[in-house]
């Protein structure tokens, strides 16, 4: 084995006898935990219920795996609508025979626009006080949460990376490859935690937390700049890229949008009413 070289062959889940404990799907609780006692301390900071946070906890659960479920299949994997639709919202797979599939086929993209929704009707239903205010807030745990998805990843090899056509990389032995692959999932999860720590500081350390959108456009620009550029080395997911001249991936011509919101919301955006 070459030194800079990994052989990647890890167990990716245990057989409990009655359930099948999936590795992915602890990343995910792990994001969940670790989350929600980021927010918690953000609440108690802000003076906030712990009524509401336990709503704000619900809202955002639902928001981000629905849409990160639905934006898959719309971005990735339509013909499941058609093909096999029941398991677009249940962890088993039915085409073919009932097997158990667990939390697969994710997109950070549909994740992103449900939690947005989620955050409306949250602040409609259970807070009053604006979206942007909430989103300025759990931006800083989500970017978190973004590290450990990713590692889920690479545990799964999974969205994995081109080949590196040198000794460097990762060889995904689970794909039955010899040669090695750029770990995009980890380069991703390294650079997450650096745009969660920058969040951090601007919430903890700043005002900008009292620039509504501020904080939430930031996010967006970190995020999904470090996604457009890691797209680079991973291997085309396919969906709607083929509609474009497949000149960018899907994940890039997605991120464009995101980042062009976010500059809108750090620069340009005034709020019409202060918060309270």
């Amino acid at each position: 084995m070459h030194f800079l070289q990994i052989s990647w062959d890890p167990i990716k889940s245990i057989d409990l006898g009655f359930f099948e404990l999936h590795f992915y799907s602890v990343m995910w609780i792990v994001a969940f935990i670790l989350g929600f006692y980021i927010i918690k301390r953000i609440w108690k900071k802000e003076n906030q219920s712990e009524e509401s946070l336990d709503s704000l906890f619900i809202y955002s659960v639902l928001g981000i795996m629905l849409g990160a479920r639905l934006g898959h299949v719309i971005f990735y994997q339509s013909e499941l609508i058609t093909e096999d639709f029941f398991s677009i919202f249940l962890p088993f797979k039915f085409k073919g025979g009932l097997e158990f599939t667990g939390f697969q086929g994710l997109a950070s993209h549909g994740a992103a626009i449900a939690m947005i929704i989620s955050m409306y009707l949250f602040n409609k239903k259970i807070l009053k006080k604006t979206v942007l205010w909430i989103l300025d807030r759990v931006v800083v745990p989500v970017a978190l949460g973004a590290v450990f998805v990713r590692i889920g990843n690479f545990i799964n090899s999974e969205i994995i990376g081109k080949f590196t056509e040198s000794d460097f990389g990762v060889v995904f032995k689970q794909l039955g490859e010899t040669e090695p692959r750029h770990p995009a999932q980890l380069y991703e999860a390294f650079s997450y935690i650096f745009v969660f720590l920058i969040l951090l500081y601007f919430y903890w350390k700043t005002k900008k937390s009292e620039q509504q959108g501020f904080l939430f456009g930031l996010f967006l620009v970190l995020l999904w700049t470090v996604r457009f550029f890691v797209e680079n080395v991973k291997v085309s997911q396919g969906g709607i890229e083929k509609y474009f001249g497949d000149y960018l991936s899907t994940g890039q011509l997605l991120s464009i949008p995101f980042i062009l919101i976010g500059l809108y919301f750090m620069f340009i955006y005034k709020p019409k009413t202060k918060i309270v």
